[in-house]
């Protein structure tokens, strides 16, 4: 039998999504809590704040 491989599901960014966002950057969170706590990957995260234009992923 043949394993089910599980669908990527998009979802859009709310207000509250960014908001959160900008909170973590500032607060310099680094990605992969970020990634768990909103349950985004890591790329999709890195790529939403390229084109807010916000630094995220702190490696201090």
């Amino acid at each position: 039998m043949a394993k089910k491989l599980k669908r990527i599901v998009r979802r859009e960014y709310t207000k509250t999504d960014v908001k959160e966002l900008r909170t973590h950057s500032k607060a310099k969170t680094p990605v992969a809590k970020i990634a768990k706590q909103m349950k985004r990957t890591v790329g999709s995260l890195r790529q939403k704040a390229l084109k807010l234009g916000i630094p995220l992923g702190h490696m201090r």
